[in-house]
């Protein structure tokens, strides 16, 4: 939901850092893959409890996955770049239960429910992008140049980096603000397919 007003606020820098990178040789790719190996540091992070750390981890991990993007867009972008960004990124939304799951027993069932209406959203996501390609339907461009169709929802990046935030900040309350994201996700993932058959 947020995802556009945040494009158009950091997409200006984030191109020029992306063409910068760009014009040095580094690829897109290799920043992908660079961004889910620091964002798997989170695991150990939050086991340990050390939420301070782990938000900073968090943090780097959203920029780096912001330019990999951009020096996408500089180099030309491809499928396999989109397949393998979104991969990472899922890869690095599914860390972050896991790592307060191991934290706190408490946390493990609600850790468990945020992944369930992960799966959830995710699979609306990416099945919305079939059914866009099968119906040759346009991408509005409102979150940015994609290399495939990126369906709307309540919960995209945004929301779910704010969660991530408060969890770190607030984790005593991780049960609550988890089951709280959860719900989001699954009326995210309703709307999306309410709104794919109409």
């Amino acid at each position: 939901m947020l995802d556009p007003l945040l494009r158009r606020w950091i997409d200006p820098s984030l191109n020029r850092a992306g063409a910068w990178c760009g014009r040095r040789d580094m690829s897109a790719n290799t920043f992908s893959l660079a961004g889910l190996a620091v964002g798997l540091t989170t695991v150990p992070l939050l086991a340990w409890e050390r939420y301070d750390a782990a938000l900073l981890v968090i943090l780097l991990n959203r920029l780096i996955d912001g330019l990999d993007g951009a020096i996408a867009r500089h180099e030309g972008a491809t499928a396999f770049g989109g397949y393998l960004d979104i991969m990472c990124d899922m890869a690095f939304y599914a860390a972050v239960p896991v790592g307060f799951a191991l934290a706190r027993p408490d946390n493990a069932l609600w850790a468990a429910l945020l992944l369930a209406s992960f799966v959830c959203t995710a699979s609306s996501f990416l099945g919305r992008a079939v059914l866009a390609v099968q119906r040759s339907e346009p991408d509005d461009g409102a979150r940015g140049r994609k290399s495939f169709f990126h369906a709307a929802g309540i919960v995209e990046g945004t929301e779910t980096i704010i969660a991530f935030v408060l969890f770190c900040l607030f984790p005593s309350a991780f049960p609550w603000l988890a089951g709280i994201f959860a719900g989001l996700c699954f009326w995210t993932a309703v709307a999306r397919v309410l709104e794919a058959k109409k």
